[in-house]
This record gives C-alpha cells, structure tokens and sequence, in this order.
C-alpha cells in the first residue's frame, strides 16, 4: 500500500513524534542528546524550519515546529535521521535500523494549541518521572522558553512572543503555564492526533485543512455505520 504524502502547508505548526524502533535506546550518553541537538539546529537553518520547543528522551524525541518552504520539515527529518543513525550505529559499533519507521506529525491550529503543545512538549521528562519540574531536565527547550538560556536552536513562535513586550515579562507568563500540568483530555487529543497523522484544532481548523489539502483531518467514528443493518443483503 502507498504511503500518504504528508500534509505541509508553510507557515502552519507542526508536533513531530520521531520514536526508536520497538521503543530501543537512541540516546545512550549525554554525547549522543548533543550530537542530535547539534544536527537538529544545522539542518532546521538548512531546510528553513523554525523550532520552536523540543524534548530529547531516551528513546523519541518531540519538537514543535513552523516549516517556511513547503515540504521540508520531512527533508529535515530524513536528513537528521539518517546522519545520526550513521554516528549511533558507528559510536556503538552496531548495525540496521535504529528508528520507528517514518516519523509521526500533526497540524496544530495556533490559537487554541500551540502554546498548550510548548507545555506537552516540556513537560515530558516530568510525566515520565524522571524529575519534579521541567527545569531539572537538560535536553528540552524549557530552560531557552521559560528561564532565558540562549540558543541558536529554537526560534519563538509569534503567540510565544505575544506573551510579553520585554524578555523577562515573556519568561514569567511562559513560567505560569506550568503552574498545572497537561489535563487527560488534552493529552488524549495531542496523543490521537499525532499517532493518526491527523489535526490538532478545532471542527473549522479541520475544515480548512481538508479544503486545502482534499485530504480528511479528523478521526473516523468507532463501530458500525448507523442503519448498517438494514443495508445487509437478505442472503447473508
């Protein structure tokens, strides 16, 4: 069966999920989540990708991003991906295949979402219970986001920069986001809509997309067709 092509429109936000295969260890040291950092900031420049919020785990990856050519966020990824499989494979002196197959993504409408997927992204490290806060992790963008760290990897969104007129004032409002975590409503809709290739937004959002793209954005309904009984032939 053909793959879909992905859905990439310029300028709309994009949640990528980029998994190890069978849930295996990609980042075995703190040389390997620097490695992967690195390429990621040289081939987002190179295929004009904005990153906006990124998460590193042991074994996938997050990143929230804006592609500003069409169709490259997947250039970036294939370019990234195969680069640091040939440093993993060598580092480690082993062979074959390290990710999930391709990786997984969703559209994410901008007003309702995208600030809530800075927060889901983030607060990764803190759901799984590898710390108590956000800031005690070393491989996500919350301490460039939230605490001011430079970096020449992420690029902030404009709603990032909506939150305040000076630096600071920006940091404090992205800090109180955190002041609750991610309802289960919330991440039952990020986890559906990225693992589906569908949208994150609202019912209009969806509607434009499949407008624009003559694909379905949102998720069919579970079970049978209402009157699929009477539609069955008398013989069967």
């Amino acid at each position: 069966m053909a793959r879909l092509t992905r859905v990439c429109p310029v300028g709309v936000p994009q949640h990528i999920i980029q998994r190890g295969n069978n849930r295996q260890v990609c980042f075995a040291g703190e040389q390997d989540f620097a490695a992967y950092a690195g390429w990621l900031k040289d081939y987002s420049k190179k295929y004009q990708v904005d990153i906006h919020a990124w998460v590193l785990m042991t074994n996938h990856v997050h990143l929230l991003c804006t592609p500003r050519v069409e169709n490259e966020v997947s250039s970036m990824m294939q370019a990234l991906g195969r680069q640091y499989v040939r440093y993993f494979n060598y580092s480690y002196k082993r062979t074959g295949t390290l990710w999930e197959g391709r990786f997984k993504s969703c559209l994410v409408e901008e007003e309702s979402y995208l600030l809530q997927l800075y927060r889901y992204i983030e607060l990764n490290p803190v759901r799984a219970g590898m710390v108590d806060h956000p800031s005690d992790y070393a491989w996500s963008s919350y301490s460039i986001n939230a605490l001011g760290k430079t970096s020449e990897l992420c690029k902030p969104h404009r709603l990032y920069l909506a939150l305040g007129r000076e630096k600071e004032e920006r940091q404090i409002n992205y800090h109180a986001l955190f002041n609750h975590h991610v309802d289960e409503t919330l991440l039952e809709e990020v986890r559906v809509a990225v693992n589906k290739g569908l949208v994150l937004g609202n019912e209009r959002f969806k509607a434009e997309i499949e407008s624009l793209t003559g694909r379905r954005m949102k998720a069919k309904s579970m079970g049978r067709p209402l009157g699929w009984r009477k539609e069955m032939p008398c013989d069967i």
